[in-house]
């Protein structure tokens, strides 16, 4: 690996991360200890105070072991929003010895069905609302399932705006295996000592990958651990921080960043179960939120409000994230706005959570970072793996210790993923890259997402980035179109800001396109759309787009 990049390594942190050697769940006994009476959840305006959350989370654990009789090493579905009980069922999980399986709420039977039989799980944890997703399963693999309502953690009055199904009241579910979270802590047992330690399973956040069903991530407790104290330690994050959780924490971004990162330092997050830009906004006003983790789609909403600037958004100390590059010319009015400069990181469900950040020092736009703690992350050549030089396109492969241990009954999928080099096992990221004189590493693209035209290679991301640029545009998705003369072209499906509609043409977009970039990457055909869909981490769905451009 190349060591360009330390010339820019942050003056204050080590180049080594010493990881603590214990059960993530200690974390939990740690932070209560010192701060019990801290708020650790603020839930649209209700505290839940550490030494309370690890009163409940035992009880959890104790009704796990006791009554559905989860055993060490068992998966347990959890499937709910970001709420005070993701948190809590996360934890009590863990605290049982058992591995989280944590579930998209936006999966329904049919795909719920290949996580009960994939991972054997015989316990699921639910909302009331989606309930009956996951209750035809019951007798088909599982055998439990606990169903919590999340208006039973709105404990005191609010004005904020929250979605129907947090505010809705708690429902009297039953039936054979059925159990109401607010009588599993009524029963107040208690587990066994933790068995569990750092080389153990404790995580399996599953990937769609390109093709067939997901696939699960097998994380121990150590390779946990690295990815949440790299993170907070990279930012200089402290017990005093507040931080805005907005990323889902069923997906790994969410999950270290502004879940289990913040527990293990005994700050506080301010939780919402939904994306809602002027929520956000009035949160971190309100609770003088320090940190905010978010994607770039996000960004872009909460500057597309046109009451941005009613907002004392001056706590904001930090604002970070990754999962898509943030558009420049969206970076530089969120600068302009706030004074804060977007810091980019990159990782993978494999890797749970980042390998590359952005110097905070010292960032780059639309850029990953450089590679952290005991990182090796290389730009190679897919076909013979040896590693090119700057300005080279090639796939990222990265050894470091939050890698995975490998895929969930896929032993031939993990064979695949992993490489040897130099005699250190590297995962296959499948993601094309290049790295720049200074040793950042920047995206091009996913190794089968581009456009061939004419023999031209175009990356949809570079030209979705100089897409962001023109004033009319709130959002963009690249797909290729089949196109007579040069075997592919390239097509913009766009969203247009509110101000815009009706007052400019596609034709319009495709001029000023043209006249923006090289003629091979320029964009032959616009469509405008009412919105591009997304994934519930808010990226953007291309390969979906793709798939029905190909239909067509």
């Amino acid at each position: 690996m190349s060591d360009r990049h330390l010339a820019f390594w942050p003056a204050s942190q080590p180049r080594h991360l010493t990881v603590p050697r214990t059960h993530l769940f200690y974390n939990v006994e740690v932070s209560a200890t010192r701060f019990p009476d801290k708020p650790y959840i603020l839930y649209y305006g209700t505290p839940l105070s550490f030494a309370q959350f690890r009163d409940e989370a035992g009880r959890i654990a104790g009704y796990l072991q006791h009554e559905c009789g989860v055993k060490k090493g068992d998966r347990v579905l959890l499937y709910l929003q970001n709420s005070p009980q993701f948190v809590l069922a996360y934890y009590g999980i863990l605290r049982a010895d058992a591995v989280v399986v944590p579930v998209n709420p936006m999966n329904r039977t049919t795909e719920l069905r290949h996580y009960v039989q994939d991972t054997g799980a015989r316990t699921a944890i639910v909302p009331q609302d989606l309930y009956q997703q996951m209750a035809p399963l019951l007798g088909d693999g599982l055998e439990n399932i606990l169903v919590a309502a999340y208006s039973d953690y709105l404990k005191q009055p609010t004005d904020l705006r929250m979605p129907d199904f947090v505010s809705a009241p708690r429902e009297n579910i039953s039936g054979k295996g059925v159990t109401l979270w607010a009588d599993m802590l009524e029963r107040n047992l208690r587990p066994g000592p933790m068995t569990a330690g750092p080389d153990n399973l404790c995580v399996m956040p599953y990937t769609s990958g390109t093709t067939g069903h997901p696939k699960g991530c097998m994380h121990t407790h150590g390779s946990v651990m690295y990815s949440l104290v790299a993170s907070m330690q990279w930012f200089g994050a402290h017990q005093d921080a507040v931080m805005l959780s907005v990323l889902p924490f069923f997906h790994v971004t969410g999950m270290q960043g502004s879940m289990s990162g913040p527990l293990y330092l005994g700050s506080t997050i301010v939780v919402l179960s939904r994306w809602d830009r002027e929520v956000a906004s009035e949160c971190i006003q309100r609770h003088r939120v320090t940190s905010l983790q978010v994607i770039s789609t996000m960004v872009v909403d909460m500057l597309a409000n046109p009451r941005i600037g009613e907002y004392d958004l001056s706590s904001l100390r930090g604002i970070r994230g990754g999962g898509a590059a943030m558009p420049a010319a969206v970076a530089k009015k969120l600068d302009d706005l706030i004074g804060l400069p977007y810091v980019e990181g990159y990782g993978m469900s494999e890797t749970i959570a980042a390998t590359h950040i952005n110097p905070p020092q010292r960032p780059k736009r639309q850029c990953l970072g450089i590679p952290i703690y005991d990182v090796d992350a290389r730009v190679v050549d897919p076909a013979d793996f040896h590693e090119l030089a700057a300005g080279e396109v090639g796939e990222i492969v990265v050894h470091a210790p939050n890698v995975m241990q490998g895929y969930w009954n896929h032993p031939e999928a993990t064979r695949e993923a992993f490489i040897e080099l130099d005699g250190k096992r590297f995962l296959r990221t499948g993601d094309l890259a290049t790295t720049d004189e200074d040793g950042y590493f920047f995206m091009v693209d996913r190794l089968k997402r581009m456009i061939n035209a004419s023999g031209f290679k175009v990356w949809p991301a570079e030209v979705e980035a100089l897409m962001y640029q023109h004033p009319a545009i709130q959002e963009a998705c690249i797909i290729a179109a089949r196109d007579a003369k040069r075997g592919e072209t390239v097509k913009a499906m766009v969203v247009l800001k509110e101000a815009y509609r009706g007052q400019v043409t596609e034709q319009e977009i495709i001029d000023w396109a043209h006249q923006n970039m090289a003629a091979y990457k320029s964009p032959r055909i616009v469509q405008f759309v009412d919105a591009l869909p997304k994934s519930p981490t808010g990226k953007i769905q291309w390969r979906q787009l793709q798939e029905k451009e190909n239909a067509a």
